[in-house]
């Protein structure tokens, strides 16, 4: 398997050596693992903080930077960060206002971001946790105790960071990021294993011919196995999945998200069936974000999410943003 890299055991560090030359707006420690915004700490602003297995990117330390997350911290590839990189982001970017943890429910992040919160507490800052559990492929899964955390980490970071921007207190952003979530549903397919730098291959089989319904971001087996499907088969198991899991009515925001493999080409013909379908079911659609944002290294493959967006969350996710990886309004 041909692979862009020198070797598997620096393929993070190298990473990060060049998002900080292509970013000289963000301040990386390579050695701690640890990505901030060259301005922090924001005075009087809540900090948002996130992290977890490298493999994902643009999630997460593409999305640092003003409007989004303050700090980010990447683990191995598909492995969480340690307490002690969450500890030192908390640190570099608490301007006293207190700093909101957003994990996605994964167990390793779980324990390790319960684990920093207390760490950081003792060091005197305000420290508040939202779980991300969006996937409604599987209840438990290889990684997970409940849903897996996807799409609609995106959305909490997007609209927290906003709200963060207002300089909301800490305990309402995360009222408001925990009611994004509640109001999110994702649901993946591939159409390819994933293939790691360590192992150098795929790391599950995935047979020419068939996809994966409900797969994790990390190959995580879903739902069921089918024989190849069109865009529009796809988009109508994918979007009834999310709609049959989700209450209420009004409008919608949505990504297509690519799995890292999927050229945008496909990804935009695969919205088009996605957006049929949602018209189908009578649910508009608000804002449209179609591309590779949640990713997981080379597979082929798609997930939706959609999240149901009130006036308020519209104009916060509308709100100006500047990372490397969510761009306007600046």
């Amino acid at each position: 398997m041909k692979m862009l890299i020198n070797v598997a055991e620096t393929v993070v560090a190298d990473a990060l050596r060049g998002l900080a030359a292509a970013h000289p707006e963000l301040t990386v420690d390579i050695e701690n693992r640890v990505v901030v915004r060259r301005d922090a700490p924001v005075a009087g602003k809540v900090a948002l903080v996130s992290g977890g297995g490298s493999g994902h990117e643009p999630l997460h330390a593409g999305f640092v930077g003003p409007g989004m997350l303050d700090a980010a911290c990447p683990g191995e590839v598909f492995t969480s960060p340690v307490p002690d990189q969450m500890v030192r982001a908390a640190a570099a970017v608490d301007s006293g206002a207190g700093v909101l943890f957003i994990v996605k429910n994964y167990t390793g992040d779980v324990l390790n971001f319960d684990m920093a919160a207390e760490l950081a507490e003792e060091e005197g800052i305000e420290v508040a946790k939202v779980l991300v559990d969006d996937d409604v492929a599987v209840t438990d899964s290889l990684y997970t105790a409940g849903r897996r955390g996807t799409g609609a980490t995106l959305f909490v970071e997007k609209i927290a960071g906003a709200a963060a921007d207002e300089r909301r207190p800490l305990a309402e952003i995360a009222g408001l990021a925990t009611r994004v979530n509640a109001a999110s549903r994702s649901f993946g397919v591939a159409l390819s294993a994933v293939s790691t730098p360590a192992k150098g291959g795929p790391t599950f089989d995935l047979p020419p011919g068939e996809l994966e319904l409900g797969v994790g971001i990390h190959g995580e087996p879903g739902r069921e196995r089918r024989p190849m499907m069109t865009a529009g088969e796809i988009a109508d198991h994918a979007v009834h999945a999310v709609l049959d899991d989700l209450s209420g009515e009004g409008p919608v925001l949505l990504l297509v998200n690519g799995m890292g493999g999927t050229p945008l080409l496909e990804l935009y013909g695969f919205t088009a069936e996605v957006h049929r379908v949602l018209g189908e079911r009578g649910v508009p659609v608000a804002r449209s974000l179609v591309g590779n944002y949640v990713t997981s290294l080379d597979m082929a493959g798609a997930s939706v999410t959609v999240c149901r967006a009130d006036e308020e969350l519209l104009r916060l996710w509308d709100a100006p943003v500047a990372t490397s990886g969510l761009r306007w309004g600046r």
